[in-house]
């Protein structure tokens, strides 16, 4: 799984071969097939790896912690650096392919619900914090999208003073 959320973020999906996955790993075809009933489920295995790595461990990561102010800011620490080609490679393949563009949907509304909880944990209320959580979600997917690193990165102090900013 590692390989191929590495193949996907370095090539796109047009990288999840086979041939070249299994080249890449120094094994033969047979024995990527031997992991995987056929390439289809490779790329389940493989969306549910990506939810896993980039929506489910964070959630459990903000439930480790204790609710109220300061989630947000943990999120945003966290989530908003450069470098998020895995996230545009994902969205890249949602464009072509039904499947995965229902589990990036699903994907979306999770993380959009976890922002929104943070929020009124915060005390900000449930009618402002949607809108809120939209904002933010929307800043987070267009920063992985700007290719300048002059301009897609923000300070940690700037990342805590925008999570106060959203709190309040």
């Amino acid at each position: 799984m590692r390989h191929g959320l590495l193949t996907l973020a370095g090539e796109g999906h047009n990288g999840l071969k086979v041939g070249a996955m299994a080249a890449g790993l120094g094994v033969s075809r047979g024995s990527f097939y031997w992991h995987f009933a056929d390439i289809d489920d490779f790329r389940t295995q493989l969306l549910a790896a990506w939810r896993k790595a980039t929506t489910d461990q964070v959630i459990h990561d903000l439930d480790a912690r204790a609710a109220g102010a300061g989630g947000l800011q943990r999120l945003l620490q966290r989530t908003m650096r450069p470098g998020r080609s895995l996230e545009r490679a994902v969205r890249a393949w949602a464009a072509e392919d039904p499947q995965v563009a229902a589990a990036l949907a699903e994907v979306d509304s999770r993380r959009l619900a976890r922002v929104e909880t943070l929020l009124t944990d915060a005390g900000v209320p449930a009618d402002r914090a949607a809108p809120r959580a939209a904002f933010l979600y929307w800043a987070y997917l267009g920063q992985s999208v700007v290719m300048d690193p002059r301009h897609n990165a923000i300070p940690p102090e700037a990342i805590d003073d925008i999570a106060t900013l959203f709190e309040s």
